[in-house]
């Protein structure tokens, strides 16, 4: 925790530059199924639903390479470094000090915990290994947090395809489908926030399992026929449920390994998951390409429960304490 006011002010401008990146990074997430209705509908483009579910899983695939380097070379190199595409942004970014203890470098680890006014463990220096992420026995909740990311991703890029096309099929107007994507993304905000707060008192593992169950109900409620007000709260608690899941995968995981290996578990956790990003808009394509849309809520709850599945024996797996592979110390006060 910050305890002068200009280290409170320090942590807010991160805090709001992380905000700032998510938020862009968000756009190639929203755009895609915004114009893929307009896309299908336009007979010059030629686009069959296989072909946008292909463009989609495409436009993935990039990112699903970049998740699964990432984490081993952030290990590796540390972790504002791998803030290249946006350099301005990253002399703002301080290293992360328990990752500079880990490296022996405690000069620069002290200096920065000392301008943040926050406390810092010290570490013994380790190395970054995928392999130890299946040492201790920890293999069953690593390969559990692979497969419950690639549901979450699958879910998440897959509706945010297909989800007006998929509505638009279901009769509803061009005009409501399209609301549809902006509400279910403003639900996905409200999620965020009221997630991590829960996540505070019952632990990210559980709202991660109880958050996906809940996005199973809300999407397979989209394939039902309800008043228009009605499927705009159901929408909108859809994306309450379905962004904040996937995140907090992510916070699970942080929690589970050392800082030594910590960018490589989340990095391996979204990499694999970026294989459901691929799968999820191809899927939603087959399945429109096939008339058989309505099939695709039924499809995408189905994912939801795996994922809740997948989630709840993670939460139960473990091995040996990840601090064996980067011992650390009660944490010392900076100074």
């Amino acid at each position: 925790m910050s305890t002068t006011p200009r280290a409170g002010r320090l942590a807010g401008l991160v805090v709001a530059i992380c905000w700032l990146v998510v938020l862009f990074d968000g756009v190639d997430l929203f755009i895609y199924g915004a114009v893929l209705p307009g896309m299908l509908d336009d007979p010059e483009l030629g686009l069959t639903p296989a072909a946008a579910g292909g463009l989609g899983s495409y436009a993935t695939f990039g990112m699903l390479l970049g998740a699964l380097a990432s984490g081993p070379l952030t290990d590796r190199i540390g972790r504002k470094k791998m803030i290249i595409a946006v350099p301005l942004v990253a002399r703002f970014l301080p290293e992360s000090p328990s990752f500079l203890i880990a490296r022996g470098r405690t000069d620069e680890a002290t200096a920065i915990a000392t301008r943040y006014g926050v406390e810092v463990p010290t570490a013994a220096p380790a190395r970054s290994s995928l392999a130890l992420l299946f040492a201790g026995g920890r293999w069953k909740q690593t390969v559990l947090f692979w497969c419950t990311s690639f549901g979450g991703l699958l879910l998440v890029y897959g509706v945010n395809t297909w989800l007006p096309t998929m509505m638009r099929a279901e009769g509803y107007d061009l005009g409501s489908a399209l609301a549809f994507l902006i509400v279910i993304n403003l639900g996905g905000i409200v999620g965020m926030l009221v997630a991590g707060r829960v996540a505070d008192r019952f632990g990210a593992v559980r709202v991660a399992a109880v958050w996906f169950a809940l996005t199973a109900v809300g999407v397979y409620l989209l394939g039902v026929r309800t008043p228009l007000a009605v499927t705009y709260l159901i929408v909108f608690l859809a994306g309450v449920f379905l962004f904040s899941a996937q995140t907090m995968v992510y916070a699970t995981v942080t929690a589970r390994y050392s800082t030594a290996n910590r960018a490589t578990a989340v990095g391996s956790t979204a990499g694999i998951g970026r294989f459901g990003a691929v799968f999820g808009p191809w899927l939603g394509g087959q399945l429109v390409a096939s008339n058989n849309q309505g099939w695709g809520f039924t499809a995408f709850a189905v994912t939801a429960m795996l994922a809740t599945i997948f989630a709840l024996l993670a939460g139960l797996a473990g091995g040996s304490k990840v601090e064996e592979e980067a011992p650390t110390a009660e944490p010392v006060a900076a100074h």
